[in-house]
């Protein structure tokens, strides 16, 4: 498995994406081949997007300041 970076482009009323030929020849993928593709966006904030989002009853700053007081207390 390789990883490659690529921009999703419109083809008519679908999307497609262009494999760089030296990926294909890397996985030795031939033309007619079945593939599978995993895609995953690299714009925004995925993390908030897979995991949800989660509301502190404290401002995360001081979440932080405590948490470094703790670790760092002597």
């Amino acid at each position: 498995m390789i990883e490659i970076k690529t921009k999703l482009r419109r083809w008519g009323n679908s999307f497609g994406v262009v494999v760089p030929q030296k990926a294909v020849e890397r996985v030795k993928a031939r033309e007619g081949e079945e593939i599978t593709i995993f895609l995953n966006r690299t714009k925004g904030n995925v993390l908030r997007e897979m995991f949800g989002s989660h509301k502190f009853k404290k401002p995360v700053e001081k979440l932080m300041k405590e948490m470094d007081e703790e670790l760092y207390d002597d």
